[in-house]
């Protein structure tokens, strides 16, 4: 079994120290790296090639919001993972339309941070429903309305099958549970994802579920 390699950007020592040691007890994963700032990140990641980097928002020089537009720019891009000290932080919101696969709050228990790098590992998010409808609320305001129109203005390009498997995606169903929702096999619900990803420009399943609430479709699904 190859081992999910792990790159850890935190400008706190204590807390660097203490993720490796958390994650360097899980026997599929290995810790190939340590930065203390966002302008580091690119560097090492050259270097090591992770495929998951654990990444703090809150640095001093270089910001994990920038390192994260950066890192997701690239063609290799690893998946990223924001920790965070909040839930509903503009911040955190930013990170996840930057293509963030989700976050972790820094005291969230140590199983639970090895269990998130290892779904992220895997293509899945790291972003439950309720987190996001409290992200969405905390973005909510004058933005939300160019937002909106922006959204529905891109989602137009879905067709009706895609704009179904999208808000699954933003309900936070997994595959399985979309394929026996919509009477679908599981192929091809991954292919309606890798479609829709494709179509609107987006790089993984949590920009669809931000891109589902910013349209209003889940909205319109709950008041039929």
């Amino acid at each position: 079994m190859t081992a999910i390699r792990v790159l850890l950007v935190d400008d706190d020592p204590l807390v660097r120290a203490g993720l490796s040691f958390m994650l360097g007890g899980a026997d599929d994963i290995e810790i190939v790296g340590e930065a203390a700032d966002g302008g580091e990140v690119e560097a090492l990641v050259d270097r090591t090639r992770p495929d998951v980097v654990l990444m703090d928002i809150r640095m001093p020089t270089v910001d994990g919001l920038t390192a994260t537009e950066s890192l997701r720019r690239r063609e290799d891009a690893p998946q990223v993972v924001v920790l965070t000290t909040f839930h509903a932080d503009e911040q955190v919101l930013r990170a996840l339309r930057a293509g963030a696969a989700g976050f972790v709050l820094k005291d969230t228990p140590p199983a639970e941070i090895v269990a998130a790098v290892r779904r992220v590992a895997a293509g899945d998010p790291v972003l439950s429903p309720t987190v996001t409808r409290q992200l969405m609320a905390h973005a909510a305001g004058t933005a939300a309305d160019t937002r909106r129109t922006r959204a529905r203005a891109r989602v137009a390009d879905l067709n009706d099958r895609e704009r179904e498997v999208a808000v699954a995606v933003g309900r936070g169903l997994a595959n399985a549970d979309i394929a026996a929702e919509l009477y679908m096999s599981v192929a091809t619900v991954k292919t309606h994802v890798s479609r829709i990803l494709a179509k609107l420009g987006l790089n993984n399943r949590v920009q669809i579920a931000l891109l589902a609430h910013d349209a209003g479709l889940l909205e319109e699904t709950d008041g039929r």
